[in-house]
C-alpha cells in the first residue's frame, strides 16, 4: 500500500482520566448539572430521568462525562460542598448490614444513617424506614437483594430517591424523587430480586426539615 497516496487517520487520543473509577460525589456533581438543566429547560423530564438512571449506573468517569458534554460550559461547575450539613463522608467506612432469613428485620425511629447498606432477604422482609433518620453524608446507598422475600425502602417525601435494579420472577420498583433543596440528601437503592419483592417509596406526609439543626443535635454540637 503506498503510505503517501492513504496517510493515516490520526487516532485520537483517549482522555487521560476516562478510565479512572467514579466516586459517589463525582456521580453527585453530574447530577447536580442535570437537576440545574432540567430546571431551565434544556432536558425535558424523560431526558432527564434517562441520563439520571445513567449516573448512578456509571462505574468510570469516562461514561459520567458525555452524560452532561451538551450541556453549557457555565453549568459545569461544581457546587461548593455543604460540609456544615453534613457529617465526614467516609468513603473507607465499613458498610451496614441487614439480614432476614426465615425471619424478619427492621430499621426505623432516628438513628445516624451509614454510607452504605447492604440488605438480604431470603424467605424473610425487610423494612427500612428512613423517614426519622439522621443523614450524616448527602449520598446513602442502599443495594438490597430478595430471594423468596421482601425488602422495603421508606424515605421522606423531600430527599431525592434514585435506583435501578432487575427483578426476576419478582418485582423491582423504586419511586424516583427529585428534591426541591440542592442540598437535601440522596438515597440510591440498587437491587436484585428473585421471586420476590423490593420496594423503594416515599412515605406521605414525611418530611426532613432543618436539617443543619437536626444534625447539629444528634451529634452534640
Amino acid at each position: 500500500m503506498d503510505l503517501e497516496k492513504h496517510p493515516q487517520k490520526p487516532v485520537a487520543p483517549a482522555e487521560p482520566h476516562a478510565g479512572i473509577r467514579a466516586s459517589d460525589a463525582d456521580r453527585d456533581r453530574i447530577a447536580d448539572i442535570l437537576r440545574e438543566a432540567l430546571a431551565l429547560g434544556r432536558l425535558d423530564a424523560e431526558e432527564h430521568s434517562e441520563r439520571i438512571d445513567a449516573v448512578y449506573r456509571a462505574k468510570t468517569m469516562g461514561e459520567l462525562e458525555p452524560l452532561v458534554r451538551d450541556l453549557p460550559a457555565t453549568s459545569t461547575t461544581a457546587r461548593p460542598a455543604a460540609a456544615h450539613t453534613y457529617g465526614p463522608d467516609d468513603e473507607t467506612g465499613p458498610a451496614e448490614s441487614m439480614v432476614a432469613i426465615f425471619s424478619s428485620s427492621t430499621r426505623k425511629g432516628r438513628w445516624r444513617v451509614g454510607r452504605r447498606t447492604n440488605a438480604f432477604a431470603l424467605f424473610g422482609s425487610i423494612e427500612i424506614d428512613l423517614t426519622e433518620a439522621i443523614f450524616a453524608q448527602r449520598t446513602t446507598v442502599i443495594n438490597a437483594t430478595a430471594i423468596f422475600g421482601s425488602i422495603e425502602v421508606r424515605v421522606p417525601e423531600n430527599i431525592s430517591l434514585r435506583g435501578g435494579g432487575t427483578g426476576v420472577f419478582g418485582n423491582f420498583e423504586v419511586s424516583t424523587l427529585e428534591g426541591t433543596d440542592s442540598e437535601a440528601p440522596v438515597v440510591v437503592v440498587n437491587g436484585y430480586s428473585v421471586f420476590g419483592s423490593i420496594e423503594a417509596k416515599p412515605k406521605r406526609g414525611k418530611f426532613i426539615a432543618d436539617l443543619n439543626r437536626r444534625l447539629r443535635k444528634h451529634l452534640g454540637h
